[in-house]
């Protein structure tokens, strides 16, 4: 038996899942089960394996069993963009290889419509719009950034419109960026109203267990998960929750827990939606990586999304929200000084599951287990095609996307405690250091 000592425990302050509609959790599990399926983690990799499992196996039961409340974790904690676009950070021109770069489009372009089509299908109402998203620059590093991947996108012959800083306001209000990079292919989304639909409307064979934190793993010729209300015993197991997938063990030291921070505003009245201008609805990401995050929402709500902590156990540290909630503040006074009065109504943190060579994992780790772990910052798209291709992978398929994640080398190992932990944290400070203006 395998005792998981480390579980998911987030701040309450999430404002994604506070302004998103409500909805009544499902119990959590109680007594003894046996089931063919269980997925463990309810985010956007384990609700996509779990419905395309049920899907591909209507006559077995699948029990998808999260430790939160669904849309409360890590998958209602994002900025909300659904990204096509490949970003290989290594590359001189952010594309890398071309054959790469086009599997990378396909694979999220699939996430995006699977997505689309399922919210259209159960009328998610999670204010998803095909609205394209903007890199900004203000710094000259960060424009030199935007040059070099417009070369990239030019490679890759995917469409994208240069904008400059003085016409920059008629898109997004602010005239703080001297130039932005806008690609047509991003959706946005409110994230945890997406991830509460996607649950509330799953294949009936799905039995969704909010609440139910595993504790322990017995693996054998059967899974056995223990929970402080029982035992669930299943044929198969898919691990979909991303760095905590570590603490099953498995993939020991390859994960990288980051905390990214959020602030979202109350919303902005008419008075201070006329100062700000623009388009009523947009989203930008940095072209420098220590840069901020912002979005204008589907409600009027600026969202501020910057400052970085390195936590190895994957639980977050409530005691930073107050210090990045001022990060924000000074973020969002750079950028939007016609809006003086205007404050933040929450703060919250969420976690990225990195890998140091951006690898993830995909496929069986041993007999009876298979997962689909780290999705280094592209939860939405890739950890929704993930999920997706293995049950498709599960239940016989094959083709080429499939193939392709495979043959991924998968996460490489960290260096040990203390190393790890003074590598990050350094980098994270000379990251944001390096950022200036644009953090």
């Amino acid at each position: 038996m395998i005792q998981v000592k480390a579980l998911p425990d987030d701040d309450q302050a999430c404002g994604w899942f506070h302004t998103a509609p409500q909805r009544t959790a499902k119990p959590a599990h109680s007594g003894n089960s046996q089931v063919r399926w269980a997925v463990i983690g309810a985010g956007y990799v384990g609700l996509a394996a779990a419905r395309r499992l049920a899907e591909r196996f209507p006559d077995d039961e699948v029990a998808l069993i999260e430790a939160q409340e669904v849309g409360f974790g890590t998958a209602g904690r994002n900025a909300g963009f659904a990204i096509d676009l490949p970003h290989d950070i290594g590359a001189d021109d952010y594309i890398g290889d071309v054959e790469t770069a086009k599997m990378v489009l396909k694979l999220n372009k699939t996430g995006q419509q699977y997505l689309a089509g399922l919210v259209g299908k159960h009328n998610i109402q999670c204010h998803m719009r095909h609205s394209g998203k903007y890199q900004a620059a203000v710094e000259p590093r960060g424009l030199a950034v935007l040059k070099a991947y417009r070369s990239g996108l030019d490679k890759l012959g995917e469409p994208y419109e240069v904008i400059n800083g003085q016409d920059l306001p008629n898109h997004i209000g602010t005239s703080f960026y001297k130039e932005a990079l806008f690609t047509p292919g991003t959706i946005l989304l409110q994230p945890s109203a997406l991830v509460k639909g996607l649950a509330d409307s799953l294949p009936a064979n799905v039995s969704l267990y909010e609440h139910t934190a595993i504790t322990g793993v017995d693996y054998g010729e059967k899974v056995t998960l223990t929970h402080a209300g029982g035992t669930i015993t299943a044929d198969k197991l898919i691990l979909a929750n991303n760095a905590f997938g570590q603490h099953f063990g498995f993939l020991k030291g390859r994960f990288i827990p980051l905390f990214l921070y959020a602030s979202l505003s109350r919303p902005l009245n008419e008075d201070e939606q006329a100062r700000l201008g623009g388009k009523d609805f947009w989203g930008v990401i940095p072209a420098d990586p220590g840069g901020s995050t912002v979005r204008r929402t589907h409600d009027n709500r600026i969202l501020m999304r910057n400052s970085f902590s390195f936590h190895p156990n994957g639980v977050g540290d409530r005691s930073k929200l107050a210090k990045f909630r001022e990060n924000h503040r000074k973020s969002f006074a750079n950028r939007f000084p016609m809006l003086p009065d205007v404050d933040f109504e929450y703060t919250w943190s969420g976690q990225l599951a990195m890998t140091r060579n951006h690898q993830s994992f995909f496929g069986q780790l041993a007999p009876n287990v298979y997962a689909a772990l780290g999705c280094n910052g592209l939860g939405v798209t890739r950890g929704t095609v993930s999920g997706m291709l293995l049950a498709d992978w599960l239940a016989g398929e094959k083709n080429d996307m499939i193939d392709f994640l495979l043959a991924s080398p998968g996460p490489n190992a960290n260096p040990p405690e203390p190393f790890l932990s003074v590598g990050v944290n350094l980098s994270l400070w000379n990251t944001w250091r390096k950022a200036g203006l644009e953090a």
